[in-house]
């Protein structure tokens, strides 16, 4: 019996930063913030920016028992810094799960109606819309047509403009209400907060 080849076999990650004797080109731009400090440790003065040869930056990331760090490999020269290259990641993470603490996520809450929805289930129906709407949440309202109701199409039309007349304050439709088999949906987003 012939061996199939495993097809969950992956390649482990390649680094993302070349670092110390893996940087092979001959020059780089050099920044960072603790310039100046390693300018004390290593006895020469280093200018934040500077274009210096990948030798000597080594030679002073020995000297300071740093790494030398690839940061922007595609600038002309590479662009580098010294630093350890353990705490850059640890910082480089933390930024990251920051911007994606800060990145607003977008919820879509759906509101159901009938093509006979009395007024009492509206009201309803359009408080919760609200509140979802002031809570920065889409809002999908459809009018879910069965069996033969679907001869009721202008109903569902006039509801749904009811419903987003109604919450014009808090929010504005995407897209006018649209057919899709047997639902009539729009989608409603929350007005931006003025500031």
């Amino acid at each position: 019996m012939a061996k199939g080849f495993n097809r969950n076999f992956s390649r482990p990650p390649e680094p993302k930063f070349r670092l110390n004797e893996q940087i092979r080109i001959p020059e780089i731009r050099l920044v960072g913030e603790n310039l100046e400090e390693l300018s004390t440790i290593v006895g020469e003065t280093i200018e934040p920016g500077s274009i210096v040869p990948t030798r000597k930056a080594l030679f002073w990331a020995d000297k300071a028992s740093l790494d030398l760090v690839e940061i922007s490999p595609n600038a002309s020269p590479p662009v580098c810094r010294l630093t350890d290259f353990n705490k850059f990641l640890y910082e480089k993470k933390r930024k990251e799960k920051e911007m994606k603490a800060k990145a607003s996520k977008t919820v879509l809450k759906e509101i159901r109606f009938g093509p006979n929805t009395d007024d009492h289930d509206f009201e309803f129906k359009t408080r919760h819309a609200k509140n979802f709407l002031e809570e920065n949440a889409k809002v999908k309202a459809y009018v879910h047509f069965f069996g033969r109701t679907i001869v009721f199409k202008d109903r569902g039309r006039v509801l749904l403009d009811r419903f987003v007349k109604e919450l014009e304050e808090v929010g504005a439709p995407e897209a006018p209400p649209k057919l899709e088999g047997k639902r009539m949906i729009v989608v409603i987003a929350p007005k931006k907060k003025k500031a």
